[in-house]
Formats: C-alpha cells, sequence, structure tokens
C-alpha cells in the first residue's frame, strides 16, 4: 500500500508486496507452507519530472509488478514462524531484491473453546531505502476471525514501529485490516477485503492522506493442500496507490506422513 509522490508516506509494513488479510489458524507442525505473492499496480505513484524517484525518494510503484515469496513453517499446534522475500521489478529496472522479514506467530489452542479464533503476528524486517522510506519496521498483529455457516468474517487491527527511517518520529502507526466472505459454492468464496494505514496513534492522518484500499476478490477451495486468492484493488484517497491486481497462490507441505484437513482458509 503505497502513497502518491505528493504526500508523506505514512509507515506501512505490508506495502503492496503482500497484500493479505490473515486468518487465526496456523500451519501444523512438521508442514510447510510456500506461497507466491503477485501484486501489479495499474495505477500508483509517479516519478517527479526528470528523476527516476518519486517526492520521498523511493522508486515509483506505477507498473511496477511486486513479488514476494512467503515461506511458513509450522512449529507446535499453536505457532509457526514465516518469512519473507520481497522483490520488485518495472521496466528498464529488471528484478531487484527490496528486503526480508521474518514474522513468528501463536494462537489460542483449540482446546481452549473460546467463541472466536484469534491469534498474534509479529513481524520484522528490513527494506531497501530505494523503495521504502522505512528500512526497518516492527508490526505486531492481532488476528480475530470467525466462520458462521458460509460466512466468514476476519479483522487484524495492525500496530506498526519504524526504527530507522523517515517515519521513526511518528511513534506508534495503526493498519487496520479487515475481510468479510461467503462461500458461494463448496469451491468459490467471494468477498470484501479491507486495508489502511490510518497514521500514528492518538493523532491519525487526515483521510486525504490515509491510505484507504478496497479488494474484491476471490478465494478457490480446490484442495486442503492449495491457497488461491485473486483480487482488484481500488484506493480512493491522494495517499493509496489507485488499481492493484493481485494474486496468491499457495502450497502445504505436509512432512509428517499423513494428510492434513483443512480448507485454503487456513492460513489466510
Amino acid at each position: 500500500m503505497c502513497c502518491s509522490p505528493l504526500v508523506v508516506r505514512p509507515l506501512a509494513a505490508q506495502d503492496n508486496y503482500e497484500i493479505q488479510v490473515y486468518g487465526s489458524q496456523t500451519v501444523a507442525p512438521k508442514t510447510t507452507m510456500l506461497e507466491l505473492h503477485s501484486n501489479f499496480t495499474v495505477d500508483g505513484s509517479k516519478p517527479l519530472p526528470g528523476s527516476e524517484y518519486t517526492a520521498d525518494g523511493t522508486y515509483p510503484t506505477n507498473h511496477a509488478l511486486h513479488e514476494t515469496v512467503e515461506i511458513t513453517q509450522g512449529l507446535t499446534s499453536w505457532s509457526e514462524v514465516g518469512f519473507y522475500i520481497f522483490t520488485s521489478s518495472r521496466s528498464g529496472q529488471g528484478i531487484q531484491w527490496v528486503g526480508d522479514h521474518i514474522r513468528p506467530r501463536v494462537r489460542v489452542p483449540d482446546s481452549w473453546h473460546w467463541p472466536v479464533g484469534v491469534s498474534l503476528s509479529t513481524e520484522i524486517g528490513y527494506q531497501r531505502r530505494d523503495f521504502s522510506t522505512d528500512t526497518w519496521t516492527w508490526e505486531i498483529r492481532p488476528i480475530v476471525d470467525k466462520q458462521i455457516g458460509r460466512w466468514y468474517f476476519a479483522v487484524n487491527p495492525a500496530l506498526e514501529r519504524s526504527f530507522h527511517g523517515q517515519s521513526v518520529s511518528q511513534g506508534v502507526g495503526f493498519s487496520p485490516n479487515a475481510k468479510i466472505s461467503y462461500d458461494f459454492t463448496k469451491v468459490i468464496t467471494g468477498g470484501l477485503e479491507y486495508y489502511a494505514s490510518y497514521g500514528r496513534l492518538g493523532s491519525f492522518d487526515d483521510f486525504h492522506n490515509q491510505q484507504q484500499q478496497f479488494f474484491p476478490a476471490i478465494d478457490l477451495n480446490v484442495s486442503p493442500n492449495w491457497e488461491i486468492n485473486f483480487g482488484v484493488g481500488i484506493g480512493p484517497t491522494a495517499g493509496t496507490d489507485h488499481l492493484i491486481v493481485k494474486a496468491i497462490v499457495g502450497r502445504r507441505f505436509d512432512w509428517s506422513g499423513h494428510h492434513e484437513r483443512g480448507s485454503s482458509m487456513s492460513t489466510q
């Protein structure tokens, strides 16, 4: 979720490299989830005249293809750790390494019988200054979700902090994400995903400069071992890329010798 070159860029850990609302489930132990996140910005930030950079000194996102490899390893029945490799490709620049993040996560065990799914993710990592005004960032993401019949709801009220870069003085930022979806068939689930970055806690940016994105999205539940998600994002504010197309394709590998039950929603 990047901004226009006319405004100061709010801190946003996910940016438009890995656009996903998380569900509460973790990957099972002795299981690895391998995902490819592909996001193409149809209408995004532009360079300044005579420059290859935007006003904040980062590469423009317009017509950029961002691909992220996410590897998640299940540790226990209630914990996992994920690792991200971010890349970016634009005409004339080729494929460039952007940075890496690591993300441990724990969840409330099923044996507690809570009425909703609850987990807590924390993510820390580095992105090159050419791609982000904040090079070292940290995020803590509470996750709450619920399946009610064919309906699914998830909320991720994330808190973010920069440790090196332009947003250090802003303190802790608030970036809520949410998803609502409906199982039209056993295979096709349609819904709406929401991504935002409001700015610093206690002093939100005005709406014009906030990041706000709405993604009508489809999940294809073709197999318990596969995760497939497509979406088109619309950004209505000046602080947001205005049109993004995204796809997520994931494959679960079970090393325990038995077939894992579940759905493609389990690792969102």
